[in-house]
């Protein structure tokens, strides 16, 4: 700011520009200002990155004659925290609900290894979600394009700059950027909704927003106010997921990105049965001819599911798979599966088995195996079975006991290996 430009200091263009702002701007009804300053305390060399300051407070007493006071004193002295500063200007204001407005008048660009951009998203989470007015005193192509991400641009040396800003600022045309994500049905309308859904800056790659997608009181999906400068992409947390194309907001405007995402739900369960058993199955979700697994679900649990064909393997005893089931559109696909009934198996000494269904073309088929306690507890499918087993005090095979049984649904069976 100590340099020279267009035949004075910058410090003092800056000064006299900003008097032109105060002087316009304060004239305005229902309009109140503060005024932040940094690099203005601590000499350079060294300087220092949290020399930045709120020296007049909104609703100051007599604050245009005090800022104007603090302007004229300031001295250029520090280096450039801008990140710093724009953050901490978030928390200036006492009313996150009115038009918040910043203007940064600068001869330099970030000094302190700050990310301005990452300021920006700040000013976003405190709800100012309006760009700053940057205003740049001799500042090259270069540094001006850092500021792309955290404001509108503007060049001390242009003729309307001070034009442009003040009027753009009384005719209150600080219109907020919104934007509604419209999760549609089979039907391309947008009825669906509490899906969670997340914003990406596909150019930077980071994650940017988190919401619970809702519908307002007049049936229509909310309205967001997020940041207009990143290109977005939207996924929105179905089973499978689904995701929007790349959507770039315009600044002031609202913008309405559909994603396709028609559901419907599921739930398999089983028929009311005479006994409790306090059973815990649960079952996978796959795609239809897929192997990647979508979703676990539990049994007699509602979940949705994008319009599709799906395949599920429940994990019972033994392993019930259903190919090709249908999700409909809003729609509910409830699948009734036989109870299961309960084999309690004993033995008076340990030993090795397993549990074998005997299919009806005759074949034994591993169900699974048995442990070395005496008494233990399962829960199958009904059918007919067999259990091979033999004591582990016994080293022949010829000692093998084979116990076949036959498990019907809500019944306990007791299959006793010592008989």
């Amino acid at each position: 700011m100590t340099n020279e430009h267009n035949s004075i200091t910058r410090m003092e263009g800056a000064k006299q520009l900003f008097y032109k702002f105060i002087d316009s701007l304060s004239v305005l009804p229902n309009y109140s200002f503060a005024l932040r300053m940094y690099g203005h305390t601590v000499k350079y060399p060294p300087g220092d990155c949290k020399d930045s300051k709120l020296v007049v407070p909104f609703n100051t007493k007599n604050s245009i004659n005090l800022i104007k006071q603090k302007v004229k004193e300031a001295k250029p002295t520090g280096i450039t925290p801008i990140e710093h500063s724009i953050t901490q200007s978030a928390n200036d204001f006492p009313d996150k609900k009115a038009t918040n407005i910043i203007i940064l008048i600068t001869d330099g660009i970030e000094e302190c290894g700050g990310d301005p951009c990452a300021a920006r998203k700040k000013l976003m989470e405190k709800g100012i979600v309006f760009k700053p007015f940057i205003i740049g005193i001799g500042l090259t192509p270069e540094q001006i394009k850092t500021f792309e991400c955290v404001g509108t641009y503007y060049d001390y040396d242009d003729t309307k700059t001070f034009n442009t800003i003040s009027n753009t600022i009384k005719k209150q045309k600080l219109s907020k950027t919104t934007a509604q994500v419209n999760l549609l049905d089979m039907n391309k309308k947008p009825t669906e909704s509490d899906v969670n859904i997340t914003f990406y800056d596909i150019d930077r790659k980071v994650y940017m927003y988190n919401y619970i997608h809702t519908l307002n009181k007049n049936g229509n999906p909310d309205t967001l106010y997020i940041d207009d400068y990143p290109t977005y992409k939207v996924v929105a947390h179905t089973i499978p997921q689904t995701f929007s194309e790349p959507t770039k907001l315009q600044e002031g405007k609202h913008t309405t990105i559909p994603i396709d995402a028609p559901q419907g739900s599921m739930v398999i369960k089983r028929p009311n049965g005479i006994y409790n058993f306090n059973e815990k199955v649960k079952y996978i979700v796959r795609k239809s001819e897929q192997m990647n697994t979508l979703h676990v679900q539990s049994l007699n649990t509602f979940e949705k599911y994008i319009v599709g064909t799906y395949d599920i393997e429940v994990l019972t005893l033994p392993r019930i798979y259903l190919n090709k089931v249908k999700i409909e559109q809003s729609k509910q696909n409830e699948i009734v599966i036989p109870n299961a009934g309960m084999l309690q198996v004993k033995a008076i000494e340990a030993g090795d088995g397993n549990i074998m269904l005997v299919n009806p073309d005759g074949r034994y088929e591993r169900v699974t195996n048995l442990s070395t306690a005496t008494q233990q507890t399962f829960y199958l499918q009904p059918g007919k079975y067999v259990i091979e087993w033999r004591s582990k005090s016994l080293k022949g095979s010829i000692y093998t006991i084979e116990k076949k049984f036959t498990m019907l649904p809500d019944q306990i069976t007791v299959v006793e290996l010592y008989k």
